[in-house]
């Protein structure tokens, strides 16, 4: 399965720097199209600000309507790539996307921690061999810049060769999160 991967432009990750557009995209790009009336009810919103931010989403190229779907005027939409990135060197000079950049950056840092706390309140329910499976490591190590670089670039790939392209019936969405950052805590 290919998959499709933006680099987010300036323009892009000012309109993804929203919590409701975040959440949108996260959403189309976990469950897969829906509506906006669909998209409402799961995130907790009304139906005319989704729409709205929807539309914005599309202007900057980050979902597209689903063609031939829906009836009448029922608008379907869907995620136009299935991985974003950004790089906050990128956005130099441009203080709003940078700006942008850092709170998206520390969205997703709080997306991770909500997650993981969901999971810890909901382990003991589950199977067993999901509690086995699951894993939460952290790891120390003194590395160059480039060692870092070559580093998180081999673990992309090892991602991507355990990326089903057909899920088997019993799979189920796993957010895997990588942070491979230099410590800052040092005198």
């Amino acid at each position: 399965m290919e998959l499709k991967h933006v680099s987010l432009d300036s323009r892009q990750i000012r309109v993804l720097a929203h919590p409701l557009r975040a959440r949108l995209l996260g959403r189309l790009r976990l469950d897969g199209p829906a509506t906006a009336t669909r998209l409402a009810e799961v995130l907790g919103t009304n139906t005319g600000a989704t729409s709205y931010h929807l539309r914005q989403l599309a202007e900057a190229g980050l979902v597209l309507e689903e063609a031939g779907a829906g009836r009448g005027r029922e608008r379907w939409w869907r995620a136009a790539h299935d991985v974003s990135s950004w790089r906050r060197e990128t956005f130099a000079g441009d203080p709003d996307a940078t700006a942008a950049s850092d709170w998206l950056t520390n969205f997703q840092v709080s997306s991770f921690t909500d997650h993981m706390a969901a999971w810890q309140r909901a382990m003991p329910a589950e199977p067993a061999e999901w509690r086995a499976a699951a894993e939460f490591s952290d790891y120390f190590m003194p590395l160059t810049a480039a060692q870092l670089g070559e580093l998180v670039k081999e673990l992309d790939a090892v991602i991507e060769r355990h990326r089903p392209a057909n899920p088997a019936a019993d799979a189920r969405q796993v957010r895997l999160y990588l942070a491979a950052v230099p410590r800052v805590d040092r005198p």
